[in-house]
């Protein structure tokens, strides 16, 4: 008995002896090209007979005339054959008839059982299939194949995917094979529906030379071709090499695909697409590799397993290396059953017959094909070297073998890290050969020797012998001496010299996992090393090749890269240096690396490079840190000033910014972050260095003026994009050290200014606006006195300018700021000037503050002005206020000084404190005296910052009282009939009037004058400091303000509720003056928020003043009582459930006060009477406030008795609270 090989030698045993359908035969049948088919010869034409007699024969849909000629040609063609005729034949049988037998046999299988022997198609038979085939007629023929196809067909459909080979004589007989395969043609192109060409393919694989029959099926159905294909793969197995039905089923579609070249790729798509059947993609590319061989380029097998296993889809990766796996397990017995008398065969699957082994050698010989002239890897003694100066021993790669290495290279590292490839001793000896090789001088070049370097790293079990060991560290010294020549050569700036330098650095600070990081970073894949592999490489490194000194030195020594930025990767020097400033490498040894630093920030661009912020935080970590405790000097050098200030030449300056910038807006943010970075680190680590006795520089507050922070945050604001986290990074420290920069009011102007109404304005832009100079502006300025057009024109072209254009105008627009005051000034003017000073704010604020203080300032004659410095005005903001007392009345330029102002004050806040915490080490030595004493050592601490609050709130209620100052009428005004409380009465009048009377024209005056506008002002730069710190306004209600104010503030400042919390406890204050304040506060804020709250404060207000009638004396009474009656009146309007309480409280002090004066005369009776009806029968009294003598309470003024003026008042207020209820008001 014959045993039947399994694996790839099974079908192709099976076929040897077989015609298969040429690539050309099919693609004749696929066009119907008459032609190509009349030039087949006979052979190959027997195999496509079915199909050309149907197309002969039957009725075509295409009755063009050159059809027609085609179909003679087609007939002309099969005269000649013998064999056309047994087809014709089995094309005249009764196929109706015979699809309705085939149907009824399928039923009965079903219904007795797949194994059931009986047959409706198929009689008894006298002999065998293949003796019953040879002495039938066509009709029987067709039955016999019928009925042994649906046979297969029904067993494959009930094995459940189990693999299982059916012997059939019909399929075998090589004498009968032709005829066959006509009967099965015929069959499923007369027969579709019974016998899909899918389900056909799939029953074909179970039989012997199916591959020959589904290549002959599918030649006679070109048009068929991919959905075979697909329906084969689709029901394939995951991995085709474990399995004989795998395999056969790889063999059959690669018989199909050479049989149509063309969809080979197409089929290996769908193979990818399915995730079945490894091998036969592996298998296709392999043979279109074979087809398509190259030299230089990057073969289609690496591209393809490359894009298998780096690509994206985490299921594709994963099926893929299974199939590497488990094709590298030792071979595995395989059973195969063998039907008609084979018996059960054990073998080993032959590991040369394998798709992984061809595919694996033939990546192999790829490689070989490119290595370098083959060399040993004997290394060559100096010695012989000099002897033979013309004899390279280490050869170069080709330059056009430089890509294909890389790929092969980067494909091999997928293989072993991810696929789970394990080389083979001649692998890895040609792998390292290939590694260790030397490119020429190009980028290709450069990215090759950083995998290889990266290969090596991953892979160190490819170096096993001393010999390998000796010949990578030669290659490595190479890689050192050529660095720079690579670099300048290749016009590469991420070049393999800074990885080197960073691997080095990292095996020094024994960071394992970042260089696992970069490796797997560098290769492009993610990737399995272990730690201890890594260890004979690091003695290599740090013993034999880098020690950490020669790292520092060589570090320093590299170039900075050239406009850096984020479009630059892979690993450059600033990685380098980042690495060696964190391990503290340069202070240890001694280097300086300042000026690298400041070279490598000037050679910066946009997008913003990730590591530059990492780097300035670890550089200023180590100028203020010591890199040890025994070395306090070993620190590095910061920028200096003068450094600096080159870096911001052309801002500082009022030149156009954009003619005059050296340097990028990029290099000029990163050094304004070093700097408050840098400031904010020394004030942090105050302490720390007192401590160590260190004192690092400060940079100076003339250097900070100098630079424009604002103008360049702006800037920031407009790359965010571009810069990552530089922009929120700089609003943090601004917001920490410059909170007068960070004022909203000055984000939302500037919102205003960037919107569209700018771009609408820029579009108005005439050139006769961008001629105006400075000095035209002043000329225009000087003739402000007799004309005022001049210079309202070239004002109005100024408002079309940008922010930085406007910056070469400021100076002479503050300068001529005291000429505004002037009387006769328009209006429209000083509203342009404020205008453009709120433009000019948001680019250049503390200069712009500075030069408008000096502008304001009063002037005297005789007198030589003082010129205020930035410093001045934070230490003391209230300078801003000492201006020219015109200012007070001019509202544009009032609105100038109330927003320098608030900004002064919050500068103030941040100089104070970081000014406390330069001054730490003051307090050091006390802390060492009573270090003993447990709980005292933060005493000092919290005694200095007590003070400093102590100082802010006094310096914040000074300028308070002072605006309020500001917001009482001038003795002129006075004079005039301006009334502090009249933003109040004119309002309410105005509200409530519903007919004209003779006074509006007098209140509108009232409301439009220059006084209610600063009051306007005043009271919003109020409500903003109530609200940012509450204790302000509790502190300048404890000190008071005049009364007249009242209305005013209670009505014009919005947060003023927060007074009703701490009311209570102004009342409970000893002084008298206090508690009058506060009742005349309360009772504004009653009428102005008539709340739950109020009430409960007014009832105590009330309770509070029964209580002192008790305890005060004649004079205090007196003095207490008449400023607050008037406010029980308010009380009552807000609050008529508190009416009984007043009343009780005005009758106990009238007879208070009558008692006093009993003695002396009996005057006072009849005011007591009055007072006793009014309580019994008030709507009797509900018409005397009609008369003028009660309302202004000037009744029986002959009498200075104190307490006869007080019963007078009493009487007032009582008569005034009851027409206010008989009224409704």
């Amino acid at each position: 008995m014959k045993v039947l090989c399994a694996g790839s030698t099974v079908i192709m045993t099976e076929c040897t002896s077989l015609q298969f359908v040429s690539p050309f035969a099919f693609e004749a049948m696929q066009k119907v090209d008459v032609v190509r088919l009349a030039s087949l010869s006979d052979p190959e034409l027997r195999l496509l007979l079915p199909c050309l007699v149907r197309m002969a024969l039957c009725a075509p849909a295409d009755q063009s005339q050159s059809w027609a000629q085609d179909k003679k040609l087609i007939l002309r063609l099969l005269s000649g054959v013998e064999a056309v005729n047994s087809i014709v034949a089995l094309l005249s049988v009764d196929f109706h008839a015979l699809e309705q037998d085939a149907s009824k046999e399928q039923q009965l299988r079903h219904k007795l059982g797949g194994g059931s022997g009986e047959s409706i198609l198929v009689s008894q038979l006298q002999h065998g299939l293949t003796l019953e085939f040879e002495h039938s007629d066509s009709p029987r023929r067709l039955r016999l194949v019928l009925s042994e196809l649906l046979a297969i067909m029904n067993k494959v459909s009930e094995s459940s995917g189990e693999f299982f080979f059916k012997s059939s004589e019909l399929f075998e007989s090589p004498v009968y094979l032709e005829e066959a395969a006509d009967v099965l043609c015929i069959l499923q192109a007369e027969l579709p529906s019974l016998l899909p060409i899918v389900d056909v393919a799939e029953a074909l694989l179970h039989v012997r030379n199916g591959a020959w029959f589904l290549c002959l099926l599918v030649a006679n159905v070109p048009d068929s071709f991919n959905e075979v294909c697909r329906g084969l793969i689709k029901n394939g197995e995951r991995q085709d090499e474990e399995s004989l039905g795998g395999r056969r089923r790889t063999d059959a579609l690669r018989f199909l695909c050479k049989m149509n070249p063309s969809q080979a790729l197409k089929v290996r798509g769908m193979v990818v697409e399915e995730c079945h059947l490894p091998g036969l993609g592996v298998a296709l590319t392999l043979d279109h590799t074979k087809n398509e061989a190259s030299e230089d380029g990057v073969s289609d097998l690496v591209c393809f397993v490359s894009g298998l296993l780096l690509g994206t889809n985490a299921k594709v990766r994963t099926w893929f290396g299974t199939f590497i796996r488990n094709g590298q397990q030792s071979p595995i017995p395989t059973k195969e059953l063998m039907q008609n008398g084979f018996e059960l065969v054990e073998r080993k699957r032959e590991t040369s017959s394998s798709v992984l082994w061809q595919m694996r050698r033939q990546l192999l010989l790829e490689l070989m094909g490119i290595l370098p002239t083959v060399r040993s890897t004997r290394v060559v003694e100096e010695a012989d070297m000099e002897l033979e100066p013309n004899v390279s021993v280490y050869s170069g790669l080709k330059e056009e073998h430089v890509v294909k290495a890389s790929a092969l290279l980067r494909l091999y590292c997928a293989l072993m890290g991810i696929a789970g490839l394990k080389p083979t001793e001649e692998e890895a000896e040609q792998l390292l050969q290939l590694m260790t090789s030397r490119p020429p001088a190009t980028p290709a070049g450069v990215r090759f020797v950083s995998l290889s370097f990266c290969m090596l790293l991953a892979f160190s079990t490819l170096v096993s012998t001393p010999e390998q060991e000796q010949l990578m560290v030669v290659w490595l010294s190479w890689m050192i001496k050529e660095e720079a020549y690579f670099e300048s050569t290749s016009g590469v700036s991420a070049s393999f010299g800074e990885m080197l330098l960073l691997v080095a650095m990292y095996f020094h600070s024994n960071q394992l996992s970042a260089i696992i990081d970069l490796v797997c970073s560098t290769l492009g894949m993610k990737i399995v090393i272990k730690p201890s592999s890594l260890s004979r490489m690091k003695t290599i490194f740090t013993q034999e090749i880098f020690t950490e000194q020669v790292v520092t030195a060589h570090a320093v020594r590299v170039p900075v890269t050239s406009n850096l930025s984020a479009n630059i990767t892979g690993f450059l020097p600033i990685h380098c240096i980042y690495q060696l400033l964190r391990s503290r490498s340069f202070t240890k040894h001694k280097v300086s690396i300042k000026d690298w630093i400041y070279r490598q920030l000037c050679e910066t661009s946009t997008p913003l490079h990730p590591q530059l912020l990492p780097l300035i935080d670890v550089y200023i970590n180590s100028i203020l840190t010591p890199a040890s405790k025994s070395n306090p000097e070993a620190t590095n050098q910061p920028v200096t000033e003068q450094e600096i200030l080159n870096i911001f030449q052309g801002v500082i300056g009022g030149d156009n910014l954009r003619l005059n910038q050296r340097f990028s807006i990029t290099a000029q943010l990163l050094v304004l972050y070093y700097i408050l970075s840098y400031e904010e680190a020394l004030l942090a680590n105050t302490k720390t260095l007192a401590a160590m006795q260190r004192k690092p520089k400060s940079y100076s507050s003339s250097l900070m003026d100098q630079i424009p922070i604002k103008f360049l945050i702006r800037q920031a604001q407009g790359l965010q994009q571009e810069l990552g986290g530089l922009h929120s990074a700089l609003l943090r420290l601004l917001a920490t050290n410059y909170p007068h920069l960070c004022i909203v009011d000055d984000w939302i102007c500037e919102e205003e200014i960037t919107g569209t109404d700018t771009l609408l304005r820029r579009m108005l832009l005439t050139n006769n606006a961008k001629n105006h100079s400075p000095k035209q502006l002043q000329e225009a300025f000087s003739a402000v006195p007799v004309s005022h057009t001049q210079v309202m024109q070239i004002l109005e072209h100024l408002t079309l300018l940008s922010a930085s254009e406007l910056i070469p105008y400021a100076e002479v627009l503050t300068s001529n700021m005291n000429q505004l005051l002037n009387s006769g000034v328009p209006r429209r003017i000083l509203q342009t000037v404020n205008k453009l000073w709120m433009v000019l704010n948001t680019v250049m604020p503390r200069r712009l503050w500075v030069m408008t203080v000096n502008a304001l300032q009063p002037s005297i004659k005789f007198v030589r002005q003082q010129k205020y410095t930035q410093n001045d005005l934070m230490i003391d903001p209230l300078i801003v206020l000492r201006c020219d007392q015109r200012v007070h009345r001019c509202p544009p330029l009032m609105d100038i000084t109330l927003h320098m102002l608030n900004g002064y004050l919050l500068a103030s806040k941040a100089y104070l404190s970081a000014h406390l915490k330069e001054t730490a080490e003051q307090d050091r030595p006390s802390q060492n005296n009573t270090i003993g004493l447990v709980g005292q050592a933060d005493g000092p601490e919290v005694t200095r910052e007590e003070l400093k609050n102590a100082l802010l709130a006094a310096q914040d209620s000074a300028a308070v009282q002072i605006l309020l100052e500001i917001c009482l009428p001038t003795e002129e005004e006075k004079a005039r009939g301006v009334n502090p409380d009249s933003l109040i009465r004119n309002v309410q009048s105005v509200i409530t009037a519903s007919t004209p009377n003779k006074g509006m024209e007098e209140e509108e005056d009232n409301l439009l004058c220059n006084l209610r506008e600063v009051q306007c002002l005043i009271c919003c730069l109020l409500h903003q400091m109530y609200i940012a710190d509450p204790n302000i306004a509790k502190l300048v209600h404890f000190q008071g303000y005049p009364c007249e104010l009242l209305p005013l503030t209670v009505a014009g400042i919005p947060s003023m509720h927060i007074c009703l919390d701490f009311i209570p406890e102004l009342i409970a204050q000893p002084e008298l003056e206090k508690q009058i304040f506060a009742i005349q506060l309360l009772s504004h804020l009653c009428i102005q928020y008539a709340l739950p709250k109020s009430l409960s404060v007014a009832r105590l207000a009330v309770n509070v003043m029964g209580t002192l009638l008790t305890v005060l004396t004649q004079a205090k009474r007196y003095a207490f009582f008449m400023p607050t009656l008037p406010s029980l009146v308010s009380f009552c309007r807000a609050f008529p459930p508190l009416y009984e309480d007043i009343m009780s409280l005005l009758i106990q002090i009238g007879q208070v006060c009558a008692s006093d004066v009993a003695t002396q005369t009996r005057d006072i009776d009849p005011i007591i009477t009055r007072l006793q009806q009014i309580k019994e029968k008030p709507s009797g009294w509900s018409g005397i406030c009609k008369d003028p003598s009660y309302k202004n309470g000037s009744r029986d003024t002959g009498s200075m008795d104190p307490d006869v003026q007080l019963c007078h008042c009493i009487e007032s207020t009582i008569i005034e609270i009851i027409n206010m209820s008989v009224s409704g008001i």
